[in-house]
């Protein structure tokens, strides 16, 4: 049968490849049309599922694929609060992947139609299990659990997840306002740092093209925003971090778009947590950090200006 994932591996595509083209229908709708079927797909949801499928075609998380595969045949008769709240926090990620809001009230109208017409469209709901099934053969990785004393936290150890899949796993479900690569959350007592490694000077004002860069598999060097100083409350939590019994947690991309498909932002590969070494400088200041664990061979081989030395 004709299947998304049989497609992929027939042609041996990235499935970036295949949804860099966004007029492109679904798989099912293309076959349809060439059989001279009716399609079951509205354009407007079609097109929605078609940005969603890009999103998801980077997605390496076993844990979150399997959940994913599980509840899509029963979304009809889901009861999302009836689901543990690690499960609920991974369809915070599902629902903000598809139709880029977090979800404040799983009873709201407008979230029930989201998954009612996911549920109900049988050729976008089997591409979307055919393009997981695929992303989970090609993982060959063993992920680990995330440990930042967050109980229940869906998120993994060098998995990749995008800047609004990775803040609603955190319960920050407006991350559509966040504007710079720094976010400190005090109800987990966590700063969350995102790190493009490579900056084009067209994305990036003068002052936030930040030297981050990694000196080694463990040390990594980042700068701070321009206006934090080391005497200022944000540097001070910085530097006496462990002190003060609060965390760092480290995202991190090569570049600012995805290599394959320019139109999509490209998504973080989860580092872990850091300690403060030693800094230099203030207004930005020039941190140390050292990463709790290395950084993956498979990171550094693909982001080929990540170490400095």
């Amino acid at each position: 049968p004709l299947t998304l994932e049989n497609f992929l591996n027939f042609y041996q595509l990235d499935p970036r490849t295949f949804y860099r083209h966004r007029h492109l229908p679904s798989l099912a709708s293309a076959r349809a049309k060439l059989q001279n079927l009716p399609s079951e797909v509205d354009p407007e949801f079609e097109d929605t599922m078609h940005k969603a499928f890009v999103r998801f075609s980077v997605t390496d998380s076993k844990d979150w694929i399997r959940f994913l595969l599980n509840i899509l045949p029963r979304l009809r008769e889901l009861d999302v609060m009836q689901l543990s709240l690690r499960e609920q926090r991974m369809m915070q990620m599902f629902h903000i992947t598809i139709w880029e809001t977090g979800v404040q009230d799983w009873h709201d109208p407008v979230v029930r139609e989201h998954l009612r017409q996911l549920a109900e469209c049988e050729t976008l709901r089997n591409e979307l299990a055919d393009l997981l099934r695929y992303r989970l053969d090609k993982i060959d990785f063993i992920s680990e659990p995330l440990d930042i004393g967050v109980p229940d936290c869906p998120l993994e150890l060098h998995c990749r997840y995008t800047r609004d899949q990775l803040f609603v796993a955190l319960d920050h479900l407006n991350p559509g306002n966040i504007r710079e690569g720094v976010k400190w959350l005090p109800e987990k007592q966590l700063d969350v740092f995102l790190v493009t490694l490579k900056k084009a000077e067209k994305d990036y004002s003068p002052s936030t093209l930040y030297q981050d860069y990694a000196i080694n598999e463990t040390l990594f060097h980042w700068q701070s925003q321009s206006t934090t100083s080391e005497t200022s409350i944000t540097g001070q939590r910085y530097i006496h971090h462990q002190e003060q019994g609060t965390q760092i947690l480290f995202f991190a991309r090569e570049t600012k778009t995805d290599t394959i498909n320019s139109q999509s932002a490209a998504a973080y590969i989860c580092l872990g947590t850091a300690h403060y070494v030693k800094h230099e400088g203030s207004r930005p200041m020039s941190i140390t950090w050292e990463l709790d664990a290395p950084i993956p061979a498979r990171f550094l081989k693909e982001a080929r200006k990540l170490l400095a030395g």
